[in-house]
């Protein structure tokens, strides 16, 4: 079978597990029982489906004159500098909420996607309107058509500012943008010359982002097209691209035009399709790329893209795909800071508080996990440069996550979800845990199918009994703990019996989820 052939048996709870950990950074206990046994078509349907636009980001106070930080344009300077260092901080508290409190789908783990492509950061960009402004354009397009995204990326105000495009003008043309987006956005290095990147240059002269001030009331209008400011002379590229040349254009729609050729000029190469695949595939499935993965799954896949560059039918094909589901690939990824903290969070159903109801323990949470992201090196649309996070993109690929002070770090998150952290309204409830399994009285079948759950490759014998004697028992015969749960199950509101099992649940949770099989996504 070919790699890209689609997988047609039935999936196990452990494949289900394996693909929502890859699509939608992990899932309920719940969804992945609901899927076991189902196609993998029925799966990724879901995964893929159109998501409602969600809720604008808010403050504190919810006030109608605030919305119109997120939307609309801002009459004064005052407006553009007031909070809005908070207000960039609230946005990745708003989108980690978003993650968290998901259903099963596709989008959030591919838009993250895509702002760690296009990368354009808070803090350079320092608007948060801006920023927002971008995600809600990178959600539009995460499933859409990928030459109308380059092509509205080039123009988008956040992008503009973060790459210079703003200061891009005739005889004095900034090649900043130019060369990342042959570098890193469309057809990768060694595919373009310094050359080609000059002309690219020339063909961007005179777009600016405009100040919301400046914008049309009630639009989201933040660019413009100066044709004062353009290059109309013809821009000649390389041998890469067929010597083809970009007739200068004059008048309003002269950047509109060149910008549309140009894109289709890079497009046209094939090896563009193959760049965002291999992308993809390190994103969602492996980080190493094998002479066999480029020659039978990359290639397909850049075949399927090429056709009109759409960019669902590759998502789709590649979660559907023998290859997906091999087991050399299950647990071959070290988990990244937003999978483990996300995915331990959706491993035990656990949902961000209301905004509107809950105002304070919502700030609380989405803070919490926020911080806890950012100090594990992974710092939500501010990357530490263009090129993304290192992991991405680095030789070392996912290792980079884990380092002496990472793997603290991730250990004390894990603790603290389990043991709850203060002010921050999270109980993930321990002893409902047991519930989700078959037989809560039989500790061995406990651990055994909460680990299978857990984890992407099942553990030993002598883990499981480890396990069992140790953190869950501390030393007691293993069979008292059938009389210790059912006593709390008969008699829940006995303070001493709650806390007896809850102690031994919390210490086996805090165990499995600081084992290195954990870090393994």
């Amino acid at each position: 079978m070919a790699l890209i052939d689609a997988y047609s048996q039935n999936l196990t709870a452990r494949q289900v597990a394996h693909l929502l950990r890859r699509a939608a950074f992990g899932a309920t206990p719940a969804q992945i029982k609901s899927f076991t046994g189902k196609k993998v078509d029925v799966i990724v349907q879901q995964l893929l489906a159109t998501q409602p636009v969600p809720p604008h980001p808010t403050d504190e106070n919810q006030l109608t004159s605030h919305d119109l930080v997120w939307g609309g344009p801002a009459t004064t300077d005052a407006d553009r500098n007031n909070f809005d260092g908070a207000r960039r901080a609230r946005l990745k508290y708003w989108w980690i909420g978003l993650m968290v409190n998901q259903p099963v789908s596709l989008l959030e783990k591919t838009t993250l996607f895509w702002q760690n492509h296009f990368v354009s950061t808070s803090t350079d960009v320092s608007d948060v309107r801006f920023i927002y402004r971008q995600n809600q354009l990178l959600r539009k397009y995460a499933f859409g058509n990928f030459r109308e995204f380059v092509i509205e990326i080039t123009k988008d105000p956040a992008m503009l500012l973060y790459l210079s495009g703003s200061s891009n003008v005739v005889g004095k043309p900034n090649e900043n943008y130019a060369r990342e987006l042959m570098e890193l956005f469309t057809i990768g290095r060694g595919n373009y010359t310094e050359e080609d990147v000059k002309a690219a240059a020339r063909i961007l002269t005179g777009w600016r982002h405009l100040n919301y001030r400046n914008a049309t009331a009630g639009t989201m209008v933040n660019f413009e097209f100066r044709s004062a400011q353009h290059d109309t002379a013809d821009k000649v590229f390389s041998d890469f691209y067929q010597k083809k040349t970009i007739k200068g254009r004059v008048g309003a729609t002269a950047g509109d035009d060149e910008l549309k050729d140009l894109v289709d000029m890079i497009l046209a190469q094939p090896e563009t399709a193959r760049f965002i695949v291999r992308k993809f595939y390190r994103w969602f499935i492996q980080a190493d790329i094998s002479a066999q993965v480029e020659k039978e799954f990359i290639e397909p896949l850049a075949v399927i893209f090429r056709k009109n560059y759409e960019i669902k039918p590759v998502l789709d094909a590649l979660f559907k795909s023998q290859h997906f589901f091999d087991e050399t690939l299950l647990g071959s990824q070290i988990k990244s800071p937003l999978d483990l903290i996300i995915g331990t969070l959706r491993n035990f159903n656990y949902q961000v508080p209301d905004p509107v109801k809950a105002r304070t323990q919502y700030d609380a949470a989405t803070n919490y996990f926020y911080a806890r992201t950012r100090e594990q090196q992974m710092d939500i649309i501010d990357q530490p440069s263009v090129f993304g996070w290192r992991p991405y993109y680095d030789t070392d690929f996912y290792e980079i996550w884990i380092n002496s002070t990472t793997l603290a770090l991730r250990g004390g998150l894990t603790d603290y979800v389990v043991k709850g952290a203060t002010g921050t309204a999270l109980d993930i409830n321990t002893l409902g845990i047991p519930l989700s399994t078959s037989t809560p009285t039989d500790p061995y079948i406990m651990v055994r199918e909460l680990t299978d759950s857990f984890m992407e490759f099942p553990l030993t014998e002598d883990q499981v009994k480890y396990i069992v004697e140790q953190p869950l028992m501390a030393g007691a015969p293993y069979y008292e703990w059938t009389t210790i749960w059912n006593d709390y199950v008969k008699t829940p509101n006995n303070a001493m019996k709650k806390s007896d099992a809850k102690t031994r649940l919390d210490r086996m949770m805090i165990y499995i989820l600081r084992l290195a099989e954990y870090q393994m996504g």
